[in-house]
């Protein structure tokens, strides 16, 4: 039996670069749906067994849908997974072609979990949040324009005209996706689950069930370090350093973080659990850190089983 054959896209605005590992075949094609479908094409005749690609924002969207419509697996990856694996062959080098090739290779030796493409509803609820991360940041610079010594009166009533043209516009992008969730029962009683909790507002749990769809499908030390909320060892030798985070996905914690110290107000679990390690010497970035992997094992342990937030618990 023959060495399989492996596939790897190169994902850029315009274009897609694919390769082949063992053989290092290569070919591009425009990164649209006709370009995704002929570069799909291009794998089945050399009966690729899987594909690997980056995530690069949205521009892998067309290959991705390509490659499920050609039933053929595929695994997204994280671009510094990638970059950090063609280094450590020795390919410093980096061209569209090499990238293809090295990612067809990635594919071949690491063998990574294919990945399940979201439905149409799913990708509308991501781009909803992804667009109110965006509003938010937005009217945060503006916020700081408006406050800022120099600005002139002709300058603020423009950013206060824009702040209430962003609010509106947030006001909007919450009403339609607080609707998309409304419309699946799975994920309106998930959310009503994600609320009893005492410092979960529908930010947080909209976060959650668009950005975090394992949650209660995975066990908490899982999904903390799914999240990055795990800490690492940093162990060498006879050095013991200092735990710490890292990895993982950015915009959950992000969300999960003014939360928790909400919580440390109203919910007498979380605060326990603050006041027990500040006692312990902890610092507080630490202790905080510690909380909001403590909310997040207590969330994903109520999706699994069903119940709501139990406070006498």
């Amino acid at each position: 039996m023959g060495q399989q054959t492996y596939g790897g896209v190169d994902v850029s605005k315009a274009t897609l670069d694919v390769g082949t590992w063992p053989n290092g075949g290569h070919a591009r094609f425009d990164n649209d749906a006709a370009g995704a479908a002929a570069a799909t094409a291009w794998f089945a005749a050399r009966q690729v067994a899987a594909v690997a690609l980056e995530a690069t924002g949205g521009y892998e969207r067309a290959a991705c849908a390509a490659l499920e419509d050609g039933a053929l697996p595929y695994s997204r990856l994280n671009p510094r997974q990638a970059r950090d694996f063609a280094r450590s062959t020795g390919q410093l080098a980096k061209t569209d072609h090499i990238d293809a090739v090295g990612l067809a290779r990635y594919a071949a030796q690491v063998q990574p979990q294919s990945t399940v493409m979201h439905s149409v509803s799913e990708e509308e609820r991501e781009t909803l949040i992804q667009r109110r991360r965006q509003l938010v940041g937005m009217m945060s610079a503006e916020k700081n324009r408006l406050s800022a010594p120099r600005t002139d009166a002709w300058t603020r009533e423009q950013i206060q005209h824009h702040l209430h043209s962003l609010d509106e516009q947030l006001a909007a992008v919450e009403a339609r996706l607080q609707q998309a969730i409304a419309d699946d029962p799975a994920l309106r009683g998930r959310e009503a689950l994600l609320q009893s909790v005492r410092g979960v507002g529908p930010v947080l749990s909209m976060t959650l069930l668009v950005e975090l769809p394992e949650l209660g499908r995975l066990k908490g030390k899982q999904v903390a370090a799914l999240v990055g909320l795990a800490p690492m060892n940093r162990d060498s030798g006879t050095r013991r350093g200092e735990r710490s985070i890292a990895g993982g996905r950015a915009r959950v914690r992000t969300a999960l973080y003014m939360p928790t110290l909400s919580a440390l107000r109203c919910n007498p679990h979380i605060r326990a659990q603050y006041r027990g390690l500040r006692a312990a010497g902890k610092p507080h970035k630490v202790a905080i850190v510690a909380c909001m992997r403590k909310l997040l094992v207590v969330l994903t342990a109520m999706l699994r089983d069903g119940q709501i937030w139990q406070p006498a618990a």
